[in-house]
């Protein structure tokens, strides 16, 4: 449910797609912030394992990080990751936008003509700002996967960590038949791969 529809998806709405009563949700969580908090690390410390797996067996810095993404993609984990690790700042002020507004949203802001270029600053944070040494983790080993591409010349050097990560909350449209889906997501993870790769000039 929540990978469907984000947290803001209500509690009532989570019961019934998992056939129980609110009153047995509850019981287990006492509030839906416990629940989300519990998602929310059970999916970071998978996305960790993945992108160590990456680093460990893979010794091409590009197949290493296509590797993680791909693998992360394909198990949907990453459309479940903490908001705050998605948090995004303007450029010109070092600072988070959206405050109030980012424990309900699923994925960063666009970027949009006129303004000043947003950017992820998940990255930037240190474990007590995010209250959440689990993300920060995950935030450490990606970026070394994201350092390693781009010492290599293979990735952008203009792609963050947080940029990455984008890249595996974005899920393709849902559709109902489940090889399209999977067709789909793969087409999409090709797609934004082409965008992060480094070309020589």
């Amino acid at each position: 449910m929540f990978g469907e529809l984000g947290y803001g998806a209500p509690m009532e709405d989570v019961a019934r797609r998992a056939r129980v009563g609110v009153g047995t949700v509850y019981r287990r969580f006492p509030s839906k912030d416990v629940l989300v908090r519990r998602i929310a690390e059970e999916e970071t410390s998978r996305l960790t394992d993945q992108a160590r797996t990456a680093l460990g067996q893979e010794d091409e810095p590009w197949s290493a990080l296509s590797r993680f993404l791909r693998t992360s993609v394909a198990s949907g984990a990453g459309r479940l990751l903490p908001p705050q690790v998605l948090r995004v700042g303007a450029d010109a002020e070092d600072e988070v936008v959206g405050r109030g507004a980012q424990d309900e949203a699923r994925v960063p802001q666009q970027r949009q003509a006129g303004r000043p270029e947003l950017r992820v600053v998940g990255q930037r944070l240190s474990a007590e700002e995010l209250d959440d040494p689990g993300a920060v983790e995950l935030l450490e080993v990606v970026g070394q996967l994201v350092e390693r591409a781009r010492a290599a010349g293979e990735l952008r050097g203009d792609v963050t960590v947080a940029d990455v990560l984008l890249v595996i909350a974005t899920p393709a449209p849902a559709l109902p038949d489940a090889a399209h889906q999977a067709a789909a997501s793969a087409r999409l993870l090709d797609i934004l791969l082409e965008g992060l790769r480094s070309r020589p000039v």
